[in-house]
């Protein structure tokens, strides 16, 4: 073969669709254009042959990101958001619709949410929108299809209360008329899966002790309201998307939806696999989210069903906030804000885990790269195969290194992992075939399709 590339990258092991292998990648035009032997004769511009303790990965794909820019840009932003997910390997970013102000729930709201993003975002970056009371009533539901048409991919909801006034939950008509809604355009539904009746009953979490918060989100209020999202699928037909599934109690029946063809997918998150209730410290807000983490045994069992492929993917629920939000002076995971901060090292914390358990590289692709961009439909992304984005992560599998939050790319030095020791060292990032520099950010705005 000798053709001219832009570009070859030699890897003693990259992981390609096919497996792991020795492979040359070669790209033109920002994409790859050969997949070839280690030693083949191919030509390019530049020629990069990588250490033989580092293996090629496509870019990440984190479908999952609280960007919360603008309106609370003190929280994250695209900027710093963006460098985080380089500097972890992830070169494709999906925002959520809440946070900002104004959320991503109209056309203007999501035109904002680009003009804020434009020019400084170092990875690519794609928006959901948002299914809220206002657009699923009957005068609404025309601004779904808008945002549709102006290339959100899909539309988050809530079925109980987000946490910020300016994204309300849907009750379970309203959610029956977004679904019907979404499916005439053939759109995607994804679900904050936890049912406002059951964490209405649920004891009040108050003070430093976290079985407290763990007792006010119950594996019920998960498990009934995923229901409610596979009955609306099943009777829809509309493509629906679990949400950070953190209970292990509600993979029967979404093992029997599955079967029965109803159109769901289920991702879970970094958090939910490497941490469990038992080992969250008192007062140590930085590890509360909704829904929460929980005991050791739902853990194994949520690994458990990432080898079986019931749940498909991998992604942060990147959720930062400011640190005093957290209430970290009392500790209170009453009032904490919840959301755990973990953008950068979600790659790296899943990887640790997923070898002690057995698995392997290509197995974290797939639940990290091919999964979510398959989900979201981020076309091009989470492969390395010809005619996909030359998006990579060079990663050094086996080195360590231990997590000071205080040099992460997050904007707020707070994380549940700090002072973890976590192997699989991010070295490099490549977006479009040219190394990620935060200092000249290059990514793109993306749009579905």
């Amino acid at each position: 073969m000798s053709e001219d590339y832009d570009l070859v990258i030699r890897a003693r092991s990259a992981v390609t669709p096919e497996g792991e292998r020795p492979a040359a990648v070669a790209v033109r035009d920002g994409r790859i254009a050969a997949v070839a032997e280690y030693a083949a004769p191919l030509r390019a511009r530049s020629d990069v042959e990588l250490d033989g303790a580092e293996v090629l990965l496509p870019g990440l794909v984190d479908s999952h990101v609280h960007v919360n820019e603008p309106g609370r840009t003190d929280w994250e932003g695209f900027a710093s958001a963006t460098r985080a997910a380089a500097a972890g390997g992830v070169t494709t970013i999906v925002d959520m619709p809440l946070n900002s102000i104004p959320p991503t729930t109209t056309a203007a709201g999501l035109a904002a949410k680009r003009s804020a993003a434009e020019g400084q975002v170092s990875v690519d970056v794609g928006f959901w929108g948002g299914a809220v009371p206002e657009n699923t009533a009957p005068g609404g539901v025309a601004e779904l299809k808008k945002l549709h048409d102006q290339g959100v991919y899909g539309f988050k909801s809530f079925l109980s209360p987000s946490g910020v006034d300016e994204f309300g939950h849907l009750t379970a008509a309203e959610f029956r008329s977004a679904a019907e809604a979404i499916g005439t355009f053939g759109g995607l539904l994804i679900v904050h899966a936890e049912d406002p009746g059951v964490l209405d009953a649920a004891p009040d979490a108050a003070g430093r002790d976290y079985a407290s918060f763990l007792a006010s989100r119950p594996d019920e209020a998960e498990h009934d309201a995923i229901a409610l999202v596979i009955e609306t699928a099943r009777a829809t037909g509309t493509r629906s998307h679990i949400l950070h599934l953190s209970s292990a109690t509600a993979l029967p029946m979404i093992r029997r939806a599955k079967d029965d063809g109803v159109p769901i997918t289920v991702e879970t998150c970094p958090h939910y696999l490497t941490i469990a209730a038992e080992q969250v410290p008192a007062g140590a807000t930085q590890f509360k989210c909704c829904p929460p983490i929980r005991g050791a045994a739902n853990r194994d069992a949520l690994w458990q069903a990432l080898g079986e492929g019931l749940i498909d993917c991998i992604v942060s629920d990147h959720s930062p906030s400011t640190p005093d939000l957290k209430d970290l002076a009392t500790g209170d995971f009453g009032t904490a804000w919840g959301g755990v901060s973990g953008l950068q090292v979600g790659f790296s914390a899943v990887w640790t885990e997923a070898q002690r358990r057995g698995f392997a590289l290509g197995d974290v692709v797939r639940w990290m790269a091919a999964a979510p961009a398959r989900i979201a439909g981020t076309a091009g992304k989470g492969r390395i195969a010809v005619g996909s984005d030359a998006d990579f992560a060079v990663v050094a599998p086996a080195a360590e290194s231990t997590v000071d939050a205080r040099t992460l790319q997050h904007k707020n030095p707070l994380s549940a992992y700090d002072g973890a020791l976590l192997r699989g060292v991010v070295r490099a990032t490549w977006l479009r075939g040219t190394p990620v520099d935060p200092d000249a950010p290059r990514g793109r705005l993306l749009t579905r399709g």
